[in-house]
């Protein structure tokens, strides 16, 4: 019913104890799948001691690594945790039973508890990203970068993702958004990781550059709009150059002043249709959500 997929790329100081944890939890070895990035500690080694299965992935980077498990899963259900110890195995279960009987396509653990273990540079960028994905895809997310989250198998089986790295957790949800699928988020705890901290600050931005890539992928209209509207704040700081000249100096820039006109309406255009194309996609996924909801209660 359940594979338990973790990322690896040197963990040799957690892959042990994540193992054991997830063990204790009551799942079997063969039910946890280990996909290494090449490691050049003993990660593959320890986790090969443990019973599970391990598979080198194909490419680099944490992308890559999903993207490989989900040619070995053959579940009805994949999770995906980090292999650094952050993530309690006790949220397993509660993930599974959420997912299954509520039938989401996804269930995110948010990390509720132990928040101060994320560092302060994370824990803004996160929010500001999750905020923008809310703000791309209408949904209502708290944590969209979290590393732990379960998957309805089929939804992610036939997307074709193009991100790389940390932002394939963004990418598969907005492709099970897109698709009308339903994603949910279960509160979960966060601990200090074990080993060399690999998330930077240059991941973040390379999340944020990922996620206009998103914007463009599946709303391009929005991401039109949205360059055009950028033209607002120029015209009207152009605007108020002009008529303040006029009003106190008496000095009339005819250019300068069609410039301003022109930039200002372009930019109050597009904001509307920035707006209006993110409540037309909107209203297309509630509808194929709605779809999708008719055709399960018809199919059960």
């Amino acid at each position: 019913m359940l594979t338990i997929v973790i990322p690896t790329l040197n963990e040799e100081e957690a892959i042990g104890k994540v193992i054991d944890e997830i063990l204790e939890q009551g799942f079997e070895p063969e039910q946890i799948l280990v996909v290494d990035g090449y490691s050049t500690d003993r990660t593959v080694e320890i986790a090969r001691s443990k019973g599970v299965r391990v598979v080198y992935q194909k490419g680099r980077g944490k992308a890559d690594a999903i993207r490989t498990a989900v040619e070995y899963v053959d579940t009805p259900y994949m999770l995906v945790m980090d292999g650094d110890y952050t993530y309690p195995a006790k949220h397993i279960r509660e993930l599974l039973e959420k997912i299954h009987y509520e039938g989401h396509d996804e269930v995110i653990g948010a990390r509720v508890k132990g928040r101060e273990n994320i560092p302060l540079v994370n824990r803004f960028g996160n929010r500001v990203l999750t905020l923008f994905f809310n703000l791309l895809f209408g949904t209502h997310l708290t944590d969209v970068l979290s590393g732990m989250y379960i998957l309805r198998t089929e939804s992610v089986k036939t997307a074709l993702f193009e991100s790389k790295g940390f932002s394939i957790e963004s990418e598969i949800a907005a492709h099970i958004v897109s698709s009308g699928g339903s994603i949910a988020e279960h509160p979960i705890e966060y601990r200090r990781r074990l080993g060399r901290k690999k998330l930077r600050v240059v991941d973040g931005v390379r999340i944020a550059v990922d996620m206009v890539k998103l914007a463009w992928k599946y709303n391009p209209v929005f991401f039109i709009a949205f360059i055009g509207s950028l033209l607002l704040l120029p015209g009207l700081a152009l605007t108020g150059y002009v008529v303040y000249n006029y009003l106190f100096y008496g000095i009339k820039y005819y250019v300068k002043g069609i410039i301003a006109a022109v930039a200002t309406g372009v930019g109050l255009v597009s904001i509307l249709l920035a707006i209006l194309a993110l409540y037309l996609k909107r209203m297309e996924w509630r509808i194929l959500r709605q779809i999708r909801e008719i055709e399960k209660r018809c199919g059960g």
